[in-house]
């Protein structure tokens, strides 16, 4: 099974795809075409909870109409859809809220879940309750629990901790038993999947004792480019021999590269997905369930946005193609060019200005185009313009000196360079707000476009102010 990850970590403002068309609507029928057999939607602040829970609705959740009509798609795609709700670690989108801080790890940090907290298990079930409400026919419900950091750092872990047998361990592994059996007493025909990462170093004596490999399913994840794969395949025989049932794999098309990154590797997430194969290959057969591709919109909830979803289409076009075809060759890469409507596809470098026909693939032309001239451009004109740095520099600028005959070197170029990227930031402003809410549209431009062109702005602005003030 080949899960496609919309993951959103929006902080103080959601960056979810909108569900109304041409947004994500039309993305899912490429997606099937690719070969996704389903989505993993973590929705975090995105879903529209109700109740004591609405403080954790973004200003631009999703409406309960809004979300059945994309589930209802995603069904008519094919698409099973597997919800992603927190329920231990990056927890800030709710441990952020005054309503909620008190169920805090460790009082100052709102990342990590009290696991000792009655209450705590009863936020965890009542979001679960929720999302589910809005969900038919789930087969599996991801519950998070990955990078649980300062578990065991708060006052009653601590005290807790000081009992003997009691464990870090034995701490993380009853809190998750805890949830996949709230989970499944109320819901018996569904699986819980968690996140991997805290159960790793365990040993499989701890896991096999605690109960948890009866009740979840583990989704290993790695991101890079050289995975361990001996050490994976030997994880994996760990984990089957403790008892867990069945494991996922989770690999990157997007994000994963850098925290601010505007533009996608495809070259290092196809690689990602090669070594995968790799792993699954070696694996014992019939334990792997399936594989998610997650796409990260940002690190954390409180971080900036990585690359947006439409950038990185033609990374997960080709990243699914090869896990379909069991690896990449020149008849993988022309079924995807085919399916993008893209003439040349590029894995080692990015993807050129060149237009394709996918959705959202003018928001790629444009942000490939501010990404690569905008900055290097001002800086051109504004460093290494000799006119600009030796008649009008800030010296010059704040006295409103500027010898005539100069002006006419720089001028025009100045005035023509700020026209032309106004242009394009327009474009790519309406382009983007067919797919995103405003506010995130006002980050990405805060973020990538405002720095360079105010300084461009700026300096045809004293340019003026000096002309002015010389007559």
């Amino acid at each position: 099974m080949s899960l496609v990850q919309v993951k959103d970590l929006p902080g103080h403002s959601p960056a979810a795809p909108r569900v109304s068309p041409p947004s994500l609507p039309q993305v899912l029928p490429l997606l099937h075409a690719l070969g996704a057999t389903g989505l993993l939607l973590e929705y975090e602040d995105t879903f529209p909870y109700t109740g004591p829970l609405e403080p954790l609705q973004a200003p631009h959740a999703y409406s309960p109409a809004e979300l059945r009509a994309l589930l209802s798609r995603a069904r008519a795609q094919g698409l099973d859809v597997v919800p992603l709700v927190q329920s231990f670690g990056h927890m800030e989108f709710v441990l952020k809220h005054r309503e909620f801080a008190h169920l805090r790890e460790v009082k100052a940090l709102p990342n990590a879940l009290n696991p000792h907290k009655e209450e705590s298990l009863a936020l965890v079930k009542a979001m679960i309750d929720q999302v589910m409400a809005l969900h038919e026919d789930l087969q599996w419900f991801h519950i998070g629990c990955d990078e649980v950091y300062y578990l065991g750092e708060g006052e009653e872990s601590k005290q807790w901790l000081q009992q003997q047998d009691n464990t870090p361990e034995k701490l993380c592994l009853s809190h998750i038993k805890a949830v996949a059996t709230c989970l499944a007493s109320s819901y018996p025909r569904v699986t819980p999947i968690v996140w991997d990462d805290m159960l790793r170093g365990m040993s499989e004596e701890t896991l096999a004792e605690s109960g948890v490999p009866q009740l979840v399913q583990p989704m290993i994840w790695d991101y890079a480019t050289d995975i361990d794969v001996k050490g994976k395949v030997q994880l994996v025989e760990k984990y089957h021999r403790c008892g867990f049932s069945k494991v996922w794999f989770a690999s990157a098309f997007k994000g994963a590269t850098g925290v601010n990154q505007s533009l996608t590797l495809t070259g290092h997430h196809l690689r990602n997905q090669l070594e995968w194969l790799q792993v699954a290959s070696r694996s014992p057969a019939g334990v792997l369930e399936g594989i998610a591709l997650t796409g990260w919109q940002r690190y954390d909830h409180f971080s900036v946005l990585c690359e947006l979803l439409p950038v990185a289409i033609p990374s997960l076009a080709v990243c699914l193609q090869a896990l379909k075809n069991g690896g990449y060759s020149e008849k993988v890469k022309e079924n995807v060019e085919k399916l993008l409507g893209m003439s040349n596809l590029e894995i080692d470098t990015y993807m050129s200005t060149s237009l394709g026909t996918f959705p959202g693939s003018n928001i790629l032309t444009l942000v490939t185009q501010v990404s690569f001239y905008l900055k290097s451009s001002v800086d051109e004109l504004l460093e290494r313009n000799r006119y600009v740095t030796g008649w009008f520099s800030p010296y010059h600028r704040k006295r409103k000196i500027i010898h005539p005959i100069m002006m006419h070197h720089f001028q025009p170029d100045a005035v023509s360079l700020l026209s032309k990227w106004n242009a394009v930031v327009q474009d790519l402003q309406a382009a983007m707000e067919q797919v995103f809410h405003r506010c995130a549209v006002e980050e990405w431009m805060e973020e990538n476009v405002h720095p360079s062109l105010q300084k461009l702005q700026q300096v045809v602005d004293d340019l003026d102010e000096a002309i002015k003030a010389q007559n």
